[in-house]
């Protein structure tokens, strides 16, 4: 899910992109992404930075949906009853 993140916010624009791993769960255990933008008040930005922040978050909801969180399944839900573009597998034990 990292890299599938990373490269999300690296096609929306992003100004740098930091694949890592630990992440609290100790080294070589779990691969992490990060990013960062330089907000410069041009209304692009604007829009990179809008999309980019909703890859990141909504990616990371479906990954804790998947795992089985009841909370980021109904947060999903909600988000798909407002955006018919936003289509989530639900995992197979919900």
């Amino acid at each position: 899910m990292a890299i599938l993140t990373a490269m999300g916010n690296a096609t929306r624009g992003a100004t740098w992109i930091a694949l890592h791993n630990g992440g609290g769960v100790g080294f070589g255990e779990a691969e992490n992404c990060g990013f960062g933008l330089v907000l410069d008040g041009r209304p692009e930005t604007e829009e990179k930075a809008v999309n980019i922040l909703f890859w990141d978050v909504t990616n990371g909801m479906a990954r804790r949906s998947w795992s089985g969180n009841s909370n980021a399944l109904k947060t999903i839900e909600k988000i798909q009853g407002k955006n018919d573009t936003i289509r989530i597998t639900k995992n197979h034990l919900q």
